[in-house]
């Protein structure tokens, strides 16, 4: 009997559906309890309004390129240690700027021992869910928020609540209504998780006052923040206020933000701010051997002298992109699409009618080039959010979001017969 060469054995596997070859198929050698698996990369639609993709026009190249070669220069032979040999919380010149960012914009007094460097604001999260959260735990978040940190939540077991916002973001009547309630369970949360500035979905500004309120309320039950800042560069209506870990020195707060909005999602870098209690916990369980150096020099050598400028131009830009998209979704949909214009951030959180089931309206516009998130999947309680939608208009062009808002709306007149006319109105979440 001849022996099968590999490439005898890959035809075999290829014709065989990826997973059968000579009558084994390691498929059932699979947890039973997968989530559903991915479906292979067919490259973006016509008209992309999901996720927290950003304008590729204005990812700053050049200055990156120049600012990693000059860093690669002077310290590329520290590639040779892992961490770069300034610490496994990350390349220190990028937490030095980190430190002086957040004092300036975010009023928090930190050191950078006080930073740890992540792949992304999701490797934030579960290192925070991990050092947190055990299956039955309970988790209070905004009503709408952010999918992904939903899924992980449901992943790891966790109960989550959610509490009404207004046009000023969470509710703190709303907040303690819901804190009084589940102490009268016996249940002591184990954080608040919020987007105070910026809010995913809802462009919301959590004002001061309300900030300080979220603390007193925490100190009164016993409760952890996790703050989630991911946008708060990315405002145009009004100023940023002081974070809320600013407002208690980081004593109940744990805080996260990102560069995927303010520079590029595809650098994956995020950055946890924590008390070293905490800090030096998250640490251990951060078991990657360290997020990807070069991503961290470029960075720590680009954002001293170019901050500030760049995200002063994204700005302009997102605020262009979102005035735009609301005036031709006010223009195409009339009183069909309820919404409140963004302070900030990246998306529109619409309201279309009671009869319009966004997951459905999300399937046919698929079909034909559209991508829109349904506000089920942004929404603790999917069911009473399933005529809301979340619409991007970070990446999208400007000939884009005219031509996709048009043709969403055509889809959406046919699909359940709205808009039938023009003109809009506010709504809260």
């Amino acid at each position: 009997m001849s022996m099968l060469t590999n490439m005898d054995l890959n035809a075999i596997k290829s014709t065989s559906g990826g997973g059968d070859i000579m009558g084994f198929d390691y498929r059932s050698s699979f947890r039973a309890d997968l989530p559903a698996a991915a479906k292979p990369w067919q490259g973006f639609p016509a008209y992309n309004f999901v996720g927290g993709h950003m304008d590729p026009d204005h990812v700053p190249v050049a200055d990156l390129l120049a600012a990693l070669t000059a860093t690669l220069q002077k310290e590329g032979q520290t590639l040779a240690t892992y961490n770069l040999a300034t610490g496994p919380l990350g390349y220190l010149p990028l937490r030095e700027f980190l430190l002086q960012a957040l004092k300036t914009r975010a009023g928090m007094n930190i050191t950078a021992d006080e930073v740890l460097i992540t792949s992304g604001s999701l490797q934030s999260l579960d290192l925070v869910n991990q050092l947190m959260l055990t299956p039955g735990d309970t988790v209070i978040t905004e009503a709408a928020t952010y999918g992904g940190a939903l899924t992980r939540l449901s992943a790891c077991g966790a109960r989550y609540v959610g509490v009404d916002l207004d046009g000023d973001g969470m509710r703190m009547d709303a907040l303690e209504e819901a804190l009084k309630r589940l102490a009268g369970d016996g249940v002591t949360p184990k954080y608040i998780y919020t987007i105070p500035t910026a809010q995913n979905p809802t462009g919301t500004v959590l004002p001061q006052a309300r900030r300080e309120r979220m603390l007193s309320l925490a100190d009164d039950y016993g409760v952890m923040i996790f703050e989630d800042d991911c946008y708060a560069d990315l405002l145009w209506q009004g100023s940023r206020p002081t974070a809320i870990y600013g407002l208690d020195d980081g004593r109940r707060v744990i805080y996260c933000g990102s560069f995927s909005k303010s520079i590029a999602p595809a650098l994956r870098l995020g950055y946890v701010v924590a008390d070293w209690s905490a800090l030096s916990h998250l640490l251990a369980l951060k078991t990657d051997a360290g997020t990807s150096a070069l991503e961290q020099m470029a960075l720590g050598a680009y954002c001293g002298p170019h901050f500030d400028r760049h995200v002063e131009t994204a700005v302009k830009n997102l605020k262009e992109k979102h005035d735009l998209m609301a005036e031709l979704v006010s223009a195409e949909f009339g009183t069909a699409a309820e919404f409140q214009p963004a302070k900030g951030g990246i998306f529109l959180w619409i309201k279309l009618p009671d009869q319009v089931d966004t997951t459905k309206l999300a399937h046919v516009a698929g079909a034909a080039g559209i991508s829109l998130n349904p506000g089920a999947e942004w929404t603790v309680d999917g069911a009473a959010h399933r005529s809301w939608m979340r619409l991007c208009f970070a990446n999208a062009s400007r000939q884009q979001i005219t031509y996709g808002v048009r043709k969403l709306a055509a889809i959406c007149h046919q699909e359940f017969g709205v808009p039938q006319h023009s003109g809009n109105v506010t709504r809260s979440v």
